[in-house]
């Protein structure tokens, strides 16, 4: 008995280490090729470390326009899904109505559709709008592919909130709006942090929509541009590759940094309404 649980713990510590190698090889080829002055497709320690990867990349066309225009891109859209999205799932999560559930399971519904179904008569839209080719535009078009979902998880979170708090603000004169942005959402301050990094890193890394919205070089954000890198027949110089990868993932790693602590929260409710 004791030798067939040894077994099986080898086993699943042996599909870890696997799984774990599937995602540590990867990182390890951009960080280790980012170094090499003579990078290919194989992981392997650099026989000598070298930062001109990084100074070939390290210039206003290559990387630093198209990192503030990811910058603007993703900051603007997250800001109107953090925002929308509180203000939808707060009815929702508050108020009982018999379309309460229609609504959740059209938001629900929305989520499965792939974007690639929806670019064509969106492509059209914005052209009839003049928001083609505009940061506005694709802005608003970030923030509503990613806004049935920021809803789901807002509502969930929200739900956790007792709701006598918010009658306590009522009763000193509050307003519903009042008692949103200043007892509810402080509250729940984890549910914001998850809506926000997840609607980011979703913009973040988007190549679709702002290679088929934008059309103008000096507005493309560092996801398309890092098409540059793919040469004509193949190719593909690995070192600089490697070394603008690791500065592209840079922001969002801060940003995760930045709200680690918020994340690892919780909610600490239970005796907010006790007494």
């Amino acid at each position: 008995m004791r030798s067939r649980r040894t077994t099986r713990r080898l086993a699943a510590d042996a599909g870890l280490l696997a799984v774990a190698a599937a995602f540590v090889l990867p990182l390890a080829w951009v960080i280790l090729s980012s170094l090499d002055p003579r990078a290919d497709l194989t992981v392997k320690v650099p026989d000598g470390v070298t930062w001109d990867n990084f100074d070939a990349v390290l210039t206003e066309d290559i990387t630093f326009t198209p990192l503030l225009n990811s910058l603007l891109l993703c900051g603007g859209g997250t800001l109107v899904t953090v925002a929308c999205a509180a203000l939808a799932a707060y009815p929702l999560s508050r108020f009982r109505s018999r379309l309460n559930r229609p609504f959740l399971l059209t938001v629900l519904f929305a989520t499965c559709l792939p974007i690639t179904a929806v670019m064509v008569p969106v492509y059209a839209l914005f052209v009839q709008v003049n928001l083609i080719d505009t940061m506005q535009g694709t802005i608003f078009f970030f923030a509503a592919s990613q806004l049935p979902f920021a809803i789901w998880l807002m509502k969930n979170f929200m739900d956790g909130v007792p709701k006598e708090l918010e009658e306590a603000a009522w009763t000193d004169g509050a307003s519903s709006f009042q008692s949103l942005v200043r007892i509810v959402l402080p509250l729940m301050g984890p549910g914001v942090a998850v809506v926000t990094v997840f609607s980011f890193v979703m913009m973040w890394g988007n190549f679709f929509v702002p290679f088929m919205l934008l059309l103008t070089p000096d507005q493309m954000p560092a996801a398309v541009s890092i098409n540059e890198f793919f040469g004509n027949r193949g190719t593909v110089v690995y070192g600089q590759l490697a070394a603008f990868s690791v500065i592209y993932s840079t922001p969002v790693i801060l940003l995760y940094v930045g709200v680690a602590r918020r994340l690892g929260g919780g909610f600490a409710l239970g005796g907010a309404v006790k007494g």
